[in-house]
């Protein structure tokens, strides 16, 4: 049983990669995004699913989550990385569509893109952000979560 939750945590974690790749080309350069995932590597080992929501869903609700997002910055949205302003959007489309994902997960997992895809601190001020994010979206499960530790 605990295999087949840690396939599914590694097809996870690579829907987010996926995403974050065709994200950050759409970002770039426009075009099909999710045409452009369908061809990255590791695409058949990913959770689909969850790639074509994030995918989907982002660029879709793309200024409404920046709106979300920019009250947290200490700078200019514009002024990001591309790398870092991805990041943030994934982890802000979960954190506010995703209740069943839980907060502590989407920060863990936006930590480990940035790390992995951003520049040397870049996953430290996408945590800043993130954290503040949830406080405001998800302040009855961070409150749940400090009474039971």
């Amino acid at each position: 049983m605990a295999l087949k939750a840690a396939g599914r945590s590694a097809a996870r974690r690579r829907a987010r990669e996926i995403a974050l790749q065709a994200l950050y080309a759409w970002k770039l350069a426009g075009g099909d995004a999710l045409a452009h995932a369908r061809t990255l590597q590791g695409w058949e080992r990913c959770d689909r699913e969850l790639a074509e929501e994030l995918i989907g869903k982002i660029i879709l609700q793309n200024e409404i989550l920046e709106k979300k997002i920019e009250p947290h910055l200490d700078r200019s949205l514009a002024s990001l990385s591309p790398v870092e302003r991805v990041i943030l959007l994934i982890g802000t489309y979960e954190l506010a569509a995703r209740p069943g994902t839980p907060f502590k997960v989407v920060l863990n997992e936006a930590i480990e893109l940035g790390k992995s895809f951003g520049g040397t601190d870049g996953h430290k001020f996408v945590n800043g952000v993130l954290e503040k994010l949830a406080g405001e979206l998800r302040a009855e499960e961070i409150a749940r979560a400090r009474q039971t530790a």
